[in-house]
């Protein structure tokens, strides 16, 4: 080809409508508008299969086409031959494009006629263009390879989990200018994927879950394929319906914007493992680009090589709980209550958490009940009362998860980290403990 698709593909960001022309085999032309053109590799492109149209059934029969798409920035036009090859109605790709189309109709008000069927795929031949560009062809845009190199620079020294999370979202805010950004984690007991960290959110919303497959978050981690909007669209809301009063009970509200019109989701993946996701969000339309998606996917690999580096350190520590003896704190108790259902924890009649983090907690203060306050991840991970998964546990992030509960929830008793895979349960006041089915 005479020119690259890498060069023009601020052409496929949607801001205006693309072409298609196509022939019926008794040498008829047809010309439609596309919904996407999305950029798949250096040779191939997808376009949205809609409806089952004239241009369908040209390409059916002959399955050659040209299509027609402008760069937003310059104005300048080109034109894409291309060769048909496939149909895909589900995977990585088909949910992307149905993803940002979802976004494109809401923001049209077609969202009842902007239904995706399939993604098209097609090889591309050669790129034309039709004009002689004021800048040169192939620009090159804003760079955001400083922004990301200072980013990883940011993250190489972290030596656990925490530290790991903190410092990934002050990067984001220093290096990327992100106002709102969370990581989530991905439990595989219940198949959910739960906030570990946040920016930018009046309230953290540590705890709160995303089914996987719901929302953008959820897409993203179950294709493991990023996932990137411009436009706001209910289609893909992060906000699960809850089903009774009961279930709003022992829900922690998710931090998300009220009207996020751009989002981007990046899957973390360690090897063949599906880690969590990176979600970043923003009130402005078109807020994150190519670059973006780009630049956030690589940070995501570096993120899923060192949860899984850090992961496997915890599980060589051979740490063993110091002898440190029990605090016996006076005052009213505090009343500790446990559903044994699904590990949900009240304090005071107020949820706190649920899950494998509810019966790690039961268990600390439990133990503390009878005279323990040190205690080592390492005998967490060897409990199997925990329900702790064999591979993947991300004990790590359940015990962040459990920590930061605890700091805005209950000043009662906290946890704080005594060395390398230790900590201890500080109690300030009396527990009593109940147990309920």
């Amino acid at each position: 080809m005479s020119l690259s698709l890498e060069s023009i593909r601020p052409c496929f960001e949607g801001a205006i409508p693309a072409q298609i022309a196509t022939c019926a085999p008794d040498g008829t032309p047809n010309v439609a508008y596309l919904s996407q053109v999305h950029y798949v590799d250096a040779a191939h492109v997808a376009l949205s299969f809609q409806f089952f149209s004239k241009t369908r059934a040209n390409v059916l029969a002959n399955p050659y086409a040209m299509a027609h798409v402008i760069d937003p920035d310059s104005g300048v036009h080109y034109k894409l031959s291309l060769q048909y090859l496939r149909t895909e109605t589900e995977g990585p790709l088909f949910q992307y494009m149905k993803a940002r189309l979802a976004g494109v109709a809401s923001h049209t008000g077609m969202s009842k006629v902007f239904v995706l069927r399939g993604a098209d795929v097609y090889r591309v031949l050669d790129i034309h263009c039709s004009d002689t560009p004021a800048h040169g062809i192939g620009r090159a845009s804003g760079s955001l390879l400083p922004a990301l190199r200072a980013c990883a620079s940011q993250l190489a020294p972290c030596a656990d989990l925490a530290s790991l999370l903190q410092e990934l979202l002050a990067a984001l805010a220093r290096h990327f200018d992100i106002e709102h950004a969370m990581v989530l984690i991905f439990d595989a007991v219940s198949r959910n994927l739960y906030t570990v960290a946040s920016l930018g959110y009046a309230q953290s919303g540590v705890g709160s879950e995303i089914a996987l497959g719901s929302g953008v978050i959820g897409v993203a981690a179950q294709e493991q394929t990023p996932i990137r909007i411009g436009y706001m669209t209910n289609d893909y809301a992060y906000i699960r319906t809850l089903q009774n009063g009961e279930d709003r009970a022992r829900e922690i509200p998710f931090p998300g914007l009220a009207a996020p019109h751009s989002q981007l989701a990046v899957p973390i993946v360690g090897g063949d493992r599906l880690l969590g996701v990176l979600h970043v969000e923003s009130e402005q339309r078109l807020r994150f680009t190519y670059e973006h998606e780009d630049a956030f996917a690589a940070l995501a690999v570096q993120l899923g090589f060192a949860m899984q580096l850090l992961e496997q350190n915890a599980e060589r520590t051979d740490a063993e709980p110091a002898g440190a003896a029990v605090r016996h704190p006076t005052g009213v108790p505090v009343a500790v209550r446990r559903y044994a259902a699904d590990n949900s924890v009240f304090v005071e009649g107020d949820y706190l958490i649920k899950g494998v983090a509810g019966a790690i907690l039961w268990k600390l203060l439990s133990e503390h009940a009878r005279g323990r306050s040190e205690f080592t991840n390492r005998e967490l991970r060897r409990d199997a009362s925990l329900g702790l998964p064999d591979l993947s546990d991300n004990l790590e992030g359940r015990l962040i998860l459990l920590q930061r509960r605890l700091e805005e929830r209950c000043p009662h008793f906290r946890i704080e980290k005594t060395g390398r895979g230790r900590f201890s349960l500080v109690v300030d006041r009396p527990i009593r403990l109940e147990v309920l089915p």
